[in-house]
C-alpha cells in the first residue's frame, strides 16, 4: 500500500498530526534532502520557522543504503556498534566511510544555509523527514539538538523498531506498518530531491 501521493501529500497529513498536539514555540529543522518537502507544509502549520538539520548517513561499504550509523552537521555521531561487529568494520574502513560522507555533508551545508544556524535554547524543535527505517539518521539529528527545550521527531512513515529506539520528547508518525521493507514504498512519487529544489523550497 502507498498512502502517499508524495512528499508534499505527506507533509500535509504530518502537518495535521503535529498541530493537533500544539508544540510550544516551534522551529521546524528538515533532514534534507527528502525531508524539506515534507517539513513545508508543517512549518506552516505551525507559524514556525524552517530551516535544515544536514545529516548523513554511514552506510555499510557494501551495501551504502544500509545504515551503520550517521554524523550531523555540529559534530555529533551515532554509531551501530552491533552492525560493526556483525559485518567486521574495521576502523580503517569506517574512517574512509565518514571522511566521504563529512565532505558530502558540508557540501550540503555551503548549498543550503544563507544565514547561520538558528538558535535553538528555549524551542520546540520538531525535525522532519520523509520516513524512518532503521533511525540512525535521525538519532543523530536529535543528538545534534539537545539544546532546545524539547526534541520532537516527525515523520510520514515508519518502521515500528526504528520509532521505539527514538530518545526523543515526543514521536509523531501517522503512517506504522507492521512489515517495513524501505521508505519510498510508501509513496506513489519518491523521486529524488536535488539541491536547486531544496533551495527553492527552503527561500
Amino acid at each position: 500500500m502507498r498512502p502517499y501521493r508524495d512528499r508534499a501529500a505527506a507533509g500535509e497529513v504530518l502537518a495535521a498530526a503535529v498541530a493537533e498536539l500544539a508544540p510550544a514555540d516551534p522551529l521546524v529543522l528538515a533532514l534534507p534532502r527528502g525531508g524539506v518537502p515534507v517539513a513545508v507544509p508543517v512549518a506552516k502549520a505551525l507559524g514556525a520557522g524552517l530551516d535544515v538539520l544536514v545529516v548523513r548517513k554511514i552506510g555499510l561499504p557494501q551495501q551504502p543504503e544500509l545504515g551503520i550509523g550517521a554524523i550531523a552537521e555540529n559534530g555529533a555521531s551515532v554509531l551501530d556498534e552491533d552492525m560493526l561487529r556483525r559485518f567486521r568494520i574495521d576502523s580503517s574502513t569506517l574512517d574512509g566511510v565518514i571522511a566521504r560522507e563529512r565532505a558530502e555533508l558540508e557540501r550540503r551545508v555551503a548549498a543550503y544555509r544563507r544565514r547561520p544556524p538558528p538558535r535553538l535554547a528555549g524551542h520546540t524543535v520538531v525535525l522532519v523527514d520523509d520516513g524512518l527505517a532503521r533511525g540512525v539518521s535521525a538519532r543523530a539529528a536529535v543528538a545534534a539538538v539537545q539544546e532546545a527545550a524539547q526534541v520532537w521527531l516527525a515523520v510520514p512513515v515508519g518502521s515500528r523498531p526504528g520509532l521505539a529506539a527514538m530518545a526523543c520528547d515526543q514521536v509523531i508518525c501517522p503512517w506504522r506498518p507492521a512489515s517495513f521493507g524501505s521508505v519510498g514504498q510508501y509513496y506513489r512519487d519518491f523521486a529524488e530531491v536535488g539541491d536547486d529544489e531544496v533551495r527553492s523550497l527552503l527561500g
